[in-house]
């Protein structure tokens, strides 16, 4: 059981309540202890991937907090709330209501590289306490600007998009690596006016480490004359994981219990598909599982994932002909 479970994080549950999960499916399964851990926390407010690592692969799990995270999120314009999404109280409150237009034209500030304050409720650190205890106790945070990057904003209706007024529709803009959708069409088969208000608009941001959503749809709506908060946040892809190969928290009790989450646990090396192979004779295995290092190895510089016959052996470094070990697996 070295490898993936890719878990669909239901509202309501903690990122260590997932891991949680996993540990008991596997015991009540019977497939003994192992060390598991998550790639990434993910907002008991949010639903969605959640990379769990078992076993050897939990030597890879900090690689995905560094990996880019995919999100489609709503956005409810009028009122901001203190923790910017629907469990805080409102402190703000507006009259307008943005069109289909305004947004689109928004939108295109918000994509590359941006600066972004986090929100007070969040996990970071202030003189060594959380930022979101310092908050519930009600203490001013003020948290630093920090520099992240949305590489592409576009439209998602995972619940039929905007929730405009009258009518219905919302827009769609951006960048094709991401697949954007089209601009929504409302029930009477047409597009809304571009004079239409919203009431709500449901995003897909494609996002670095380190980026809040909450904090990109308040500016989002700012940016709009208006104010607004977060009442739906999925995840949709965290680095090379996405939902397709994800499993219900039901799902996964049942599996195990019928002794084939095996048929869902991803191979380690699915977590570094985006590094190249690097093959290994006996001898070089050797000498990398003792630490030594490798010369004269033909390989590029950079990152690779080294194995003997499709066993891993070591995530490494190459460089200049020399290989280093970065992690070593033991399998």
């Amino acid at each position: 059981m070295h490898g993936w479970i890719i878990l669909d994080k239901p509202l309501g549950l903690g990122s260590t309540q997932g891991v949680s999960a996993v540990k008991r499916a596997l015991r009540e399964g019977g497939y003994g202890k192992w060390k598991v851990g998550h790639g990434g926390t993910l907002d008991p407010l949010a639903s969605g991937v959640l990379p769990i690592a078992i076993g050897e692969a939990t030597k890879l799990a900090g690689r995905m907090l560094d990996s880019d995270k995919v999100y489609d999120f709503t956005i409810r314009f009028g009122e901001q709330t203190d923790t910017l999404d629907a469990e805080g109280k409102v402190i703000a409150q507006s009259d307008v209501r943005p069109t289909i237009a305004g947004v689109a034209a928004v939108l295109p500030r918000f994509t590359g590289p941006i600066d972004q304050v986090p929100p007070a409720y969040s996990a970071l650190k202030v003189d060594g306490e959380r930022a979101y205890d310092l908050a519930r106790a009600g203490e001013a945070v003020a948290l630093k600007s920090r520099s992240v990057t949305v590489h592409s904003l576009c439209h998602s209706s995972p619940g039929g998009g905007g929730e405009p007024r009258s009518g219905g529709g919302v827009l769609s803009t951006s960048d094709a690596s991401l697949g954007a959708l089209p601009l929504h069409q409302p029930a009477a088969g047409l597009p809304p006016p571009p004079g239409e208000e919203l009431e709500t608009v449901t995003l897909r941001a494609h996002v670095s480490k380190g980026t809040y959503i909450r904090s990109l749809a308040r500016d989002i709506a700012l940016a709009l004359g208006t104010v607004g908060h977060v009442t739906y946040l999925r995840r949709v892809k965290a680095g090379p994981f996405t939902l397709d190969q994800a499993i219900s928290l039901d799902n996964l009790a049942d599996t195990a219990k019928s002794r084939a989450l095996e048929q869902h646990l991803l191979p380690l090396r699915a977590g570094l598909d985006d590094i190249p192979a690097l093959s290994l004779s006996p001898g070089q295995a050797g000498m990398l599982r003792m630490g030594q290092m490798l010369t004269g190895i033909a390989a590029d510089d950079g990152l690779h994932f080294a194995t003997l016959d499709e066993i891993p052996v070591a995530l490494v470094e190459a460089q200049a002909g020399e290989v280093r070990v970065v992690r070593g697996f033991n399998l």
